[in-house]
């Protein structure tokens, strides 16, 4: 089977979810299945934050409005207060993010950020919004993000700031997908060779690097935001 397993039985197996087949080729589909997955278990808990906010919060609230407003303090901090129209963005993608990592640490789940088809998804769409934006704030003047403060320059900066721009989305991907997936992988040998004694201390060490993974990627689209709407060089 394609991927290695954190755990020994996964609920995508038992719904014949690992592979389907579309139009008449069979494809992996596990991941998707628990993108899916991780993305109906946080539409369920928004539902139910949205239905019982109180003045007075409940533990749940507690954990979210902490999360919610420490990336907000932490994105307009470093953006400045344009920051704050891309909290949602970039708080729901934090989130996201860490929730897909820690499903790989519960028994009968998978990380689907563990498929570098899920971290390459992830990866363009912030390679095309962050660029959006600079056009949708600087119109035809962002072109000058690439071509340095100089016109004799441009022969020589341009290609080299579109190689750079090109490579993000790449290591964007790779790095969350090579990081998640090797924890698995390494989770796999643990278990199988110390069950007990061998996994639980794993478990609290990945569970501070899936976390870290999530920061990353949170923190890196964010800096790439805040290029974009910088003013471009003439």
């Amino acid at each position: 089977m394609a991927g290695a397993l954190p755990h020994p039985v996964l609920i995508s197996t038992f719904l014949n979810m690992d592979q389907v087949t579309i139009g008449g080729q069979v494809v992996e589909f596990k991941h998707v299945f628990y993108s899916w997955v991780c993305m109906a278990i946080l539409f369920v808990v928004a539902y139910l934050l949205r239905q019982r906010l109180t003045m007075v919060p409940g533990k749940l609230q507690n954990v979210f409005e902490a999360v919610i407003g420490t990336i907000e303090d932490f994105v307009c901090t470093t953006m400045g207060e344009v920051g704050r129209k891309y909290v949602p963005l970039l708080a729901g993608m934090f989130i996201y993010i860490f929730s897909m990592n820690i499903m790989g640490l519960i028994p009968l789940f998978d990380a689907p950020t563990a498929n570098l088809n899920t971290t390459v998804c992830m990866a363009l769409f912030v390679f095309l919004f962050y660029n959006y934006v600079g056009f949708a704030r600087w119109k035809g003047h962002y072109v000058h993000h690439f071509t340095g403060p100089s016109k004799w320059l441009i022969p020589l900066m341009f290609p080299l700031e579109v190689v750079s721009h090109l490579s993000r989305p790449v290591s964007l991907s790779l790095r969350l997908f090579g990081n998640i997936r090797g924890e698995e992988i390494v989770m796999v040998l643990f278990f199988i060779m110390a069950p007990i004694l061998g996994t639980l201390p794993i478990y609290c060490l990945f569970l501070l690097g899936k976390s870290m993974q999530a920061f990353v990627f949170f923190m890196l689209t964010m800096v790439y935001i805040k290029g974009a709407l910088e003013a471009p060089e003439h």
